[in-house]
């Protein structure tokens, strides 16, 4: 018999998937050709790495992080530096393996071993624990029931969680298998590695730019409680899906938000101001909008000099023309 997971489609989480939906819809379409998303990719690895390292105690600030992906010497523990360098190695495992249909035990296996490769405190990188253990006040199943429980969520994972939109899907690979507690080590850090390998493989976060453990790592107690509740709710998983569509919603916005960053940055690098340029969006920016004749008049620069100026604007988005033929001005993007 397989996991079943009880959860009720409630008003404020139906909510929350149509926002999620419109949001994801509105970075899809954005993203498309953009050169600067190898960046984004490589600023929400970080992001991700921090933050699901953090949640367990990994005193490494983001800059930190970043910098020890890009092999700088970084002054913190042995075992701090491994856990990140694991993480980074473990969230780059699950994207080379994003397109894979079907989960096994032994890929489960194979993503433990990255993640706690060297820095168990006990049990062994890759193996199911034979021994018990507590999490708080928490008593996850014995050892010798660990096995059964995850054939049978692996079994949900594969033939019907697909029938799920991978907002929910994930949330609830993320909460069993942080309930059955299969490692003896390092489960955190691979439940929330594996609800993203979900929404990989779901096609939700097709350009792996969706830093979700941001959100756990920012208010960890709220984080723990929301893990803790199904069990008092008799397993119904109803507020925990709430709370992580809040978490995933939160998420795609500040993507959102980021891309236009990245964006802004990226035409700075391409467009070279020239001073006439620099000169030109003072002032429009102290004017508020300016028609052709003002430009070139205050500019002091031919018609055809002003439009040498403003074309390069327009093309990178800095500036746009608005009203009609006649009577258009040229105003700040």
């Amino acid at each position: 018999m397989s996991y079943q997971p009880e959860f009720t489609v409630s008003p404020a989480l139906l909510t929350r998937a149509e926002s999620i939906a419109a949001l994801r819809e509105r970075i899809q379409n954005a993203t498309v050709q953009v050169p600067w998303i190898p960046a984004l990719q490589k600023d929400t690895r970080a992001r991700n790495t921090h933050s699901s390292t953090a949640i367990e105690d990994n005193p490494l600030t983001l800059e930190e992080v970043r910098a020890l992906e890009e092999g700088a010497t970084v002054a913190a523990p042995t075992r701090a530096r491994r856990e990140v360098l694991n993480y980074f190695a473990a969230l780059r495992h699950i994207e080379k393996q994003a397109g894979k249909k079907r989960l096994t035990h032994e890929d489960i296996f194979r993503l433990h071993a990255i993640i706690a490769g060297r820095v168990m405190d006990q049990g062994e990188a890759g193996r199911y624990r034979t021994m018990r253990v507590r999490v708080g006040q928490f008593v996850p199943p014995p050892p010798e029931d660990v096995s059964g429980l995850m054939f049978e969520l692996l079994e949900w994972w594969n033939k019907d969680a697909p029938g799920l939109s991978p907002v929910l899907s994930s949330a609830i690979v993320h909460h069993r298998f942080e309930t059955i507690h299969p490692f003896a080590d390092g489960n955190g850090r691979t439940g929330r590695a594996l609800a993203l390998w979900e929404l990989y493989r779901r096609g939700f976060d097709s350009h792996h730019i969706f830093a979700v453990d941001e959100f756990y790592w920012e208010d960890r107690s709220r984080y723990y409680a929301a893990l803790d509740a199904v069990r008092h709710a008799g397993d119904d998983l109803t507020r925990w899906l709430e709370y992580c569509a809040e978490g995933l919603q939160q998420t795609l916005e500040r993507v959102w938000e980021r891309m236009g960053q990245f964006a802004a940055s990226a035409t700075r690098e391409r467009l070279v101001l020239r001073p006439r340029q620099e000169q030109l969006l003072k002032a429009l920016g102290k004017s508020g909008g300016m028609t052709p004749a003002e430009i070139w008049a205050a500019l002091k620069v031919s018609k055809q000099g002003a439009m040498d100026l403003l074309r390069p604007l327009v093309k990178a988005g800095l500036v746009k023309r608005v009203g009609t033929l006649k009577s258009g001005r040229y105003v700040l993007k």
